[in-house]
């Protein structure tokens, strides 16, 4: 598929466009109405296309956008260019996807996560406390656990809500990881109570950093 044009592939994005999928999808931020499942169809049988995936990324199109996100070569972006497209990237599903797919398989990771991780967008913030929780879990060397801690105690009560949202998982995956922080992280969760009232479909675990924390330890302890 490597002669498909962008104006082929926008066509077939146009006919996959669902008003009820884009109704759900607007009550989450995300400006688009087409199946996940079927954009990642398409983007299987693209495979990798770098140029291509510029160009769908220029669009500007929420959809174009995450099917960029799917095709690119996360290896081949410049640390500033990656920082160009988080700042642009206004849709939680497109940062999401940005931050998970490319900027975790890129070799600028780090220098990034310090970069966003105390700037003043929240929504670029986010993104820096994403790769924070990325390495509590899997590469907490070097980390100042105790420091970050501290920082969510002091402003995750009253941060913007996907700031907020980062913060928690954070929190959790402190508690969930390090036992040695474990009581100080159901502690701040316990006072701040972000989250304690979020619905949670049945058979899900709340997003309430105590529940959350003490629900996969004793998953951890049963395995």
């Amino acid at each position: 598929m490597a002669g498909t044009t962008l104006t082929e592939v926008m066509a077939e994005l146009a006919e996959l466009e669902d008003p009820k999928a884009r109704a759900v999808n607007e009550k989450h931020g995300d400006d688009h109405g087409v199946n996940l499942g079927k954009l990642r169809a398409i983007a299987k049988r693209l495979k990798t296309q770098q140029e291509l995936a510029y160009r769908l990324w220029e669009t500007d199109d929420t959809a174009a956008r995450l099917l960029a996100l799917l095709i690119c070569r996360p290896k081949a972006f410049e640390r500033d260019e990656l920082d160009r497209m988080l700042r642009q990237a206004r849709a939680p599903k497109v940062q999401d996807w940005l931050v998970n797919y490319v900027v975790k398989k890129n070799p600028h990771v780090e220098e990034l996560r310090l970069a966003w991780f105390t700037d003043p967008d929240p929504v670029v913030a986010s993104a820096g406390w994403a790769l924070t929780t990325e390495r509590v879990a899997k590469k907490p060397e070097g980390l100042d656990l105790e420091g970050l801690l501290g920082v969510i105690e002091a402003e995750m009560k009253d941060a913007p809500d996907r700031l907020q949202w980062a913060m928690n998982h954070c929190l959790a995956q402190i508690g969930i990881e390090h036992a040695g922080h474990r009581a100080r992280a159901l502690d701040i969760g316990e006072r701040l109570e972000v989250l304690k009232d979020y619905p949670t479909a049945p058979g899900c675990t709340s997003p309430f950093a105590p529940i959350w924390i003490n629900e996969m330890v004793r998953r951890q302890h049963d395995a």
